[in-house]
């Protein structure tokens, strides 16, 4: 019994470097020695290891049914959110295009107005100089006495201080306007002239400081051209 065993085992473990010998019952072995090494504990007598943990129990139809209902009842939820979403976004982009297309007539049809607007009133302005030719021809064929009044006017629209003032209308009407007009002639010391280059109701007054162009046609231009028409008085529409 004292003496050292000797088997393998024991000559395995050495003793520390510089120790003594001691007897294989006493033998410390260090934590680092021993590696790899797990405690063994015991455990209750009878005691049975854990049993695997059960499997689930197989859906039932009813379990089924309600997974379908539920997933049509998640879908149906879904889909309407959705139709909304979408249903408002079309409402949004028809109010926009419907605005801009509503936007765009009103525009065309404001320009088809005003375009109108000037067709009719440039219409208008062209009846009404075409009557106002016929009338003032028709004037001074039936009274063309009225070149004496013209005649008149011209004379006193000259400055009071002109000289050597010469009235000048067409040959015909000479005796009118010598008969007409003889006050207003002589209270200017004015000298009536033929011109057969006038035309008939026309007069032309000259002087020293300046004229008066009371001439029929220039006359006839200026109305015209403040209705916006180039008609000349002689000239004929179709």
């Amino acid at each position: 019994m004292g003496a050292t065993p000797k088997g393998p085992f024991f000559r395995n473990v050495p003793p520390p470097a510089g120790g003594k010998p001691t007897s294989p019952y006493q033998r410390f072995i260090p934590r680092e020695e021993l590696g790899d090494f797990a405690s063994w504990q015991p455990g209750k007598l009878g005691e049975q290891p854990d049993a695997a943990p059960a499997a689930p129990p197989e859906p039932t139809p009813a379990d089924w049914q309600a997974r379908i209902a539920a997933a049509r009842q998640a879908g149906y939820q879904d889909g309407y959110r959705d139709g909304l979403v979408a249903l408002d976004n079309f409402k949004q982009t028809f109010a926009q295009q419907a605005t801009s297309q509503i936007g765009a007539l009103l525009e065309s049809f404001d320009a088809q107005l005003s375009e109108l607007d000037a067709e009719m009133a440039g219409a208008l302005a062209q009846s009404a100089v075409l009557l106002a030719q016929q009338v003032l021809r028709a004037e001074l064929n039936s009274h063309p006495e009225v070149v004496a009044q013209v005649a008149a006017e011209a004379v006193s629209a000259v400055m009071l201080s002109a000289r050597h003032i010469a009235v000048h209308v067409h040959p015909l009407d000479l005796p009118l306007v010598s008969e007409g007009a003889a006050d207003a002639l002589e209270a200017r010391g004015a000298r009536l002239h033929a011109d057969a280059t006038l035309q008939r109701g026309g007069v032309l007054v000259q002087s020293d400081v300046g004229a008066v162009d009371a001439r029929i046609g220039v006359r006839w231009a200026q109305a015209a051209a403040a209705l916006g028409s180039t008609l000349a008085l002689d000239e004929d529409t179709a």
